[in-house]
């Protein structure tokens, strides 16, 4: 019997494994039309791409008024990132340490643990970030 579905099980093992894919006419036309699909897209991307570039690198012109010949003035508006506060950072840091140090050290009610330790080290990670703040004149 053991002999019987060892056969069985390679006989299966080997039809499953075959690895001889037929081509048909239609899966050609299929892959024809599906790389002329993908050229047309690729090309719609690379302009997608060039107007977002051109929309990045918009000039202002800005013309002052003199008596004699104006000049021109070339400018670039790229905005500025805004950079956290340290307020902010110590607040962040101190919430998610508080959090799991709130979770490690609660063993009864976990989420009890996480929510306070989280409330308590945002707080006092805010308050120093402020103090920081206050001491370099942000």
């Amino acid at each position: 019997m053991k002999q019987v579905f060892t056969l069985l099980s390679f006989a299966v093992i080997m039809v499953s494994c075959k690895s001889k894919v037929e081509t048909t006419d239609q899966t050609k036309v299929l892959s024809a039309l599906d790389s002329a699909e993908f050229a047309a897209f690729q090309e719609w991307k690379e302009e997608q791409e060039m107007k977002k570039m051109q929309a990045a690198n918009t000039v202002r012109y800005v013309e002052r008024k003199q008596t004699t010949a104006a000049p021109v003035v070339y400018q670039n508006t790229t905005p500025a990132k805004k950079k956290w506060s340290n307020a902010t950072k110590g607040a962040v840091i101190g919430g998610a340490s508080g959090a799991v140090i709130g979770g490690v050290v609660s063993k009864k009610n976990r989420v009890a643990g996480v929510l306070v330790g989280g409330v308590l080290g945002a707080g006092g990670g805010y308050v120093i970030g402020k103090s920081i703040d206050k001491k370099q004149g942000n």
